[in-house]
């Protein structure tokens, strides 16, 4: 029989994508308010995998990263992604958007061995936290690079994103990221 032992502190990431500018600097402060100062922020990269998201959220979409300084305990994923339910909320009753969707916050955490995100959906790969809250493992990360899942989404794919990810991963190492 195993012991059961505390999970090693991981490094809580934000995904945030708009087709707006202010809309992704108002996910930033809304995060730092709550969760603590970034420690990293990806280059806003274009979003153009998929149109998925174009009736939703407009064409013309980018992303940022945020990977925040304070270590987290992975199993409070549930809660950061209900608290970024209500900023996603919140951002859309602010104003008068063409669209209905103006901001898509995903929440995760980047271990050494993995990149997690949460959801709202179900399914098959997907395992149940609490209050209609999902985890999927994204990504993993072995033989020194990101490995992708059957289920990894287009943009995750990327090598790019790859790129940033491993500077988290140096961050959690304790190495000062490049």
């Amino acid at each position: 029989m195993g012991n059961a032992a505390r999970h090693d502190p991981v490094l809580l990431l934000l995904a945030a994508f708009s087709r707006h500018e202010q809309a992704l600097d108002w996910a930033r402060q809304q995060a730092e308010k709550i969760w603590g100062p970034v420690a990293i922020a990806s280059p806003r990269f274009s979003f153009t995998e998929t149109d998925y998201y174009t009736a939703s959220m407009g064409a013309g979409l980018w992303k940022m990263f945020y990977v925040f300084e304070q270590r987290i305990d992975p199993a409070n994923l549930a809660a950061f992604k209900l608290q970024t339910n209500t900023w996603e909320q919140q951002y859309t009753g602010q104003g008068s958007w063409a669209e209905p969707r103006p901001l898509n916050l995903d929440p995760g955490y980047l271990s050494m061995a993995k990149l997690v995100l949460a959801s709202t959906k179900d399914h098959a790969h997907r395992i149940y936290l609490r209050d209609g809250i999902y985890a999927e493992i994204t990504l993993c990360f072995r033989g020194g690079r990101w490995q992708l899942q059957p289920w990894t989404y287009p943009d995750y794919q990327r090598g790019d994103y790859h790129d940033f990810f491993t500077r988290c991963r140096e961050l959690l190492r304790g190495a000062r990221p490049q």
